[in-house]
């Protein structure tokens, strides 16, 4: 991944948020020999393209997360990043502390509702036990609604109803084609296709009306869902799907003049937030027109890197260009649909590629460490 370069001592990288493009980040400096520090509110690396196979798993969930400390050392900092002062070049967290950076790569991801999202930062031991919790509430569901048809709510229902084929599953979704709009029509058709054939029920083109009412996550049974269509189902246990939202919590009060609509920072080619050659933006912080996936955030981090190690050499910057969309979604550990490049892919090689493993093996790989042996049950 490069050789060694001759630094200067004021170098110092700090990456804010340890996700997919965080890793992916740290792993590139200290590959070169840059100084830099990874600061994340959690303990632990969530694999969460995986979160969704541990809710209906049990003992799943321990292979998705995967400690800082045993591959950062003391490059890695637990805390949460509260504001940053760009004059002074530092950095504040929650507790107070400082940290001074020569360069920043900000890397907050997004947040959104359990269990797509995990909502527990403080220890990843707490939040294996929140998607143990979560598996016992679909178990106990005879009926299941999943609350939205994106990319997340379609693998959702697609994991339940391969896990439980006896389960009742219905899944609402405001628009009437499934799954994102950057995909090829006729990939959504057969995300449609799948969940139809794995005896899920659709009802698109509809919003939950009562969702303010509905308490998630928990098994209950006789809970009425209505939709603005006047539909109304009565279900066990419902999950929500819908809700993402960009993290800039770190960021809104020193960067306000960067920030798009969404909470997203504007960046250049470069990935350098707007009006600043020092402080880049990778992954879902990033107001980059694409999907937001770990796969773009892994490239956005690699163009950073590479643009620091740049300027620090002399040499002129490179840029980053969004290409054809690439995504796969995993209908269940047995089927997938997606496309690679703008082209359409086989359904087997979808499963061989993703469905299987989850991409799991390639984040402990990077991470240096061995994922703790797991038996289904």
């Amino acid at each position: 991944m490069g050789g060694q370069l001759s630094i200067d001592e004021k170098v110092h990288v700090v990456i804010v948020g340890g996700g997919f493009g965080g890793i992916a980040a740290a792993q590139h400096l200290k590959s070169h020999g840059v100084p830099f520090i990874l600061i994340n509110p959690s303990d632990a690396f969530h694999h969460n393209v995986a979160s969704l196979r541990a809710s209906v798993q049990s003992g799943f969930a321990q292979q998705t997360f995967i400690p800082y400390q045993k591959t950062f050392g003391l490059n890695f900092l637990q805390g949460r990043v509260i504001r940053i002062d760009t004059t002074e070049k530092f950095v504040v967290l929650d507790n107070g502390k400082e940290v001074r950076y020569s360069h920043l790569i900000l890397c907050t991801g997004s947040d959104g509702p359990f269990p797509g999202k995990c909502t527990i930062v403080d220890s990843y031991q707490k939040a294996i036990e929140k998607y143990e919790d979560i598996v016992k509430e679909i178990q106990a569901a005879d009926s299941v609604l999943v609350i939205g048809g994106g990319a997340t709510g379609v693998e959702m229902a697609a994991e339940i109803r391969t896990e439980y084929p006896n389960k009742k599953v219905i899944l609402i979704h405001s628009h009437d084609d499934l799954a994102d709009s950057e995909l090829l029509q006729s990939v959504r058709e057969q995300a449609r296709q799948v969940l139809l054939k794995k005896g899920v029920e659709l009802f698109l083109g509809q919003k939950v009306s009562n969702l303010d009412e509905l308490e998630l996550n928990v098994t209950q049974k006789g809970r009425v869902v209505k939709t603005d269509k006047n539909e109304q189902f009565t279900v066990d246990l419902i999950i929500c799907c819908i809700g993402c939202k960009i993290n800039s919590d770190a960021y809104k009060s020193s960067l306000g003049g960067c920030l798009a609509q969404n909470g997203a920072l504007k960046v250049n080619k470069h990935m350098q937030v707007e009006g600043f050659e020092n402080i880049y933006a990778v992954g879902d912080c990033a107001n980059v027109n694409e999907p937001k996936m770990a796969y773009h955030a892994g490239l956005h981090a690699k163009v950073a890197v590479k643009n620091i190690i740049n300027s620090l050499s002399g040499i002129p910057l490179t840029s980053y260009n969004t290409g054809n969309v690439t995504m796969l979604l995993a209908m269940g550990r047995d089927d997938g649909v997606g496309q690679f490049n703008g082209y359409k892919l086989p359904r087997f090689l979808v499963t061989k590629g993703k469905s299987e493993s989850l991409l799991l093996w390639k984040s402990w790989r990077e991470m240096g460490q061995k994922a703790p042996s797991y038996e289904q049950e």
